[in-house]
C-alpha cells in the first residue's frame, strides 16, 4: 500500500501547457518586426523628400559653336583696316596743317625781329633826307647825297610792300590806340580833337600784326577863354 502511494506521489500529474503563455513573446517579436519595418521606410521617405528633384534642363550640355563664315570675317577685317587707314590719313593731314602753321608763324616772327632791328637805321635815313630837303643852300655834292638817301628809302619801302609790311598812316587820321602811341597833345582849332597832327616816328604792321606803333602828336580842343572884368 505504501508502495502504491509512493507510486502515486511519483506520478505527479502535469498541467497542460496553455498557448496563452507562449503567445506574448510571439506578439512582441511581431510588433518589433512590424515597428522596424514601419520605421525604415519612414526614414528613407524623409531623406528622399529633402533631396531636391533633378532638373534635366539644368544639366550642363555640350555647346557647339556655329561655323565661321570666311567671307564675313574678311569683310570685317577689311572694314577695320579701312577705318585705321582713314584715321591715319586724318592724323597726317592735321599734322601737315599744324606744321605749315608753325612754319608760317616762324617766318613772321623772323621778319618781325629783323625789321625791328633795321627800323632805327631807316628812321635816321629818313630824318637825314628830310633835313637835306629843308636846307635852302646845298652844294651839288650834298644834293647828290640827299638824292641817294631818298632812293635808298624808296627801295626800302618797296621791299616792305613785297613782304606785305606797310607803313601805318598817321598824320590827318583819327587817333587809334591800337596803332598809335600819343606822346604829346596840343591845343588847336584847325583839327578836330583826337586827330593826329604830326608824326614823330613811323609805325609799321604786317597784315594784322603790329610791329611798331607810330609815335604821334594828337590835337585837343583849346581851353575856353575866360572873360576878365
Amino acid at each position: 500500500m505504501v508502495a502504491a502511494m509512493s507510486a502515486e506521489n511519483d506520478e505527479v500529474p502535469q498541467e497542460p501547457s496553455t498557448p496563452s503563455a507562449a503567445a506574448p513573446p510571439a506578439e512582441a517579436s511581431t510588433e518589433a518586426s512590424t515597428g522596424a519595418s514601419n520605421e525604415a521606410p519612414t526614414g528613407a521617405s524623409t531623406e528622399a523628400a529633402t533631396e531636391p528633384p533633378v532638373d534635366p534642363i539644368a544639366q550642363p550640355q555640350a555647346t557647339t559653336e556655329p561655323p565661321v563664315d570666311p567671307i564675313a570675317q574678311l569683310k570685317a577685317e577689311l572694314e577695320a583696316t579701312k577705318d585705321r587707314y582713314l584715321r591715319t590719313a586724318a592724323d597726317f593731314d592735321n599734322y601737315r596743317k599744324r606744321a605749315r602753321r608753325d612754319v608760317d608763324e616762324a617766318e613772321k616772327k623772323g621778319k618781325e625781329t629783323l625789321l625791328r632791328e633795321l627800323l632805327p637805321v631807316f628812321d635816321n635815313l629818313e630824318r637825314a633826307a628830310a633835313s637835306a630837303s629843308q636846307s635852302p643852300a646845298q652844294t651839288p655834292e650834298a644834293r647828290a647825297i640827299a638824292e641817294g638817301v631818298r632812293m635808298v628809302l624808296k627801295q626800302f619801302f618797296d621791299t616792305l610792300e613785297r613782304v606785305h609790311i606797310r607803313r601805318i598812316p598817321s598824320t590827318g587820321t583819327a587817333f587809334d590806340p591800337n596803332l598809335h602811341e600819343a606822346i604829346q597833345q596840343i591845343e588847336t582849332a584847325d583839327q578836330p580833337p583826337g586827330t593826329v597832327v604830326a608824326e614823330v616816328q613811323a609805325g609799321y604792321q604786317m597784315g594784322d600784326r603790329l610791329i611798331r606803333a607810330a609815335m604821334v602828336v594828337v590835337a585837343k580842343a583849346p581851353a575856353p577863354k575866360t572873360e576878365s572884368n
